[in-house]
């Protein structure tokens, strides 16, 4: 059964606290989901592998540990793009990918329209971005498409979830951990996370 952590760091409840405001700007949610993205990125990557080795600093020579596994990126089209500036600015050799799904609003399945991913995925540790794991559909989907491509280490990050999300992927993709900071209770009838903050690709570009 994959693991689900709950991030608390109290910076990232209180960006969840302002992007959940209905008052709050396009332009302070973008920033926000960017300062959230860093924090949960952070706390999927903290087991990453590492090899050690050595630095000259102005003073001397000194032990260092340095990464030692490719780290691939992989947002989901479009929300998950808002996660990543931050974490992009700190891993700059990180590869980058790009999953397109939308979901069909009257049954709520996920309908791929653009795939393009990094090579090499099967050494890589991949973090997959969705803002909302609301019914698990479109992740658990981006899941498979990310193992067809022969990904073995993925991590799911999403800022919300739902335990009707998160049993989803456990059920379909029991090795893969999962990194949110919030769980809500409720998944409406429409596929919408309650109380959630709302449609979080509309609030990042300004498409309300």
């Amino acid at each position: 059964m994959s693991s689900v952590r709950v991030v608390e760091h109290p910076v990232l409840q209180e960006a969840l606290a302002r992007l959940r405001d209905k008052a709050t700007k396009p332009a302070e949610f973008r920033r926000l989901m960017a300062d959230a993205g860093l924090i949960l990125g952070l706390a999927a990557l903290e087991k990453l592998k590492t090899a050690p080795g050595r630095v000259d600093t102005p003073l001397k020579s000194a032990k260092a540990e340095r990464i030692a596994q490719p780290v691939a990126l992989v947002a989901i089209l479009r929300a998950g793009l808002g996660l990543l500036p931050k974490l992009t600015e700190l891993l700059p050799d990180a590869a980058a990918g790009h999953i397109g799904l939308y979901r069909n609003e009257e049954t709520l399945n996920p309908i791929r329209y653009y795939v393009r991913l990094p090579k090499r995925l099967p050494d890589t540790k991949t973090l997959l971005f969705d803002p909302m794991l609301a019914t698990g559909g479109s992740a658990a989907e981006a899941i498979r498409i990310l193992k067809t491509d022969g990904a073995r280490e993925i991590t799911l990050v999403s800022l919300l979830a739902t335990k009707a999300g998160v049993k989803r992927v456990q059920r379909e993709h029991p090795a893969v951990a999962i990194v949110t900071a919030a769980v809500d209770p409720v998944l409406n009838k429409h596929g919408y996370i309650v109380p959630g903050l709302g449609d979080a690709g509309d609030r990042i570009f300004g498409t309300l």
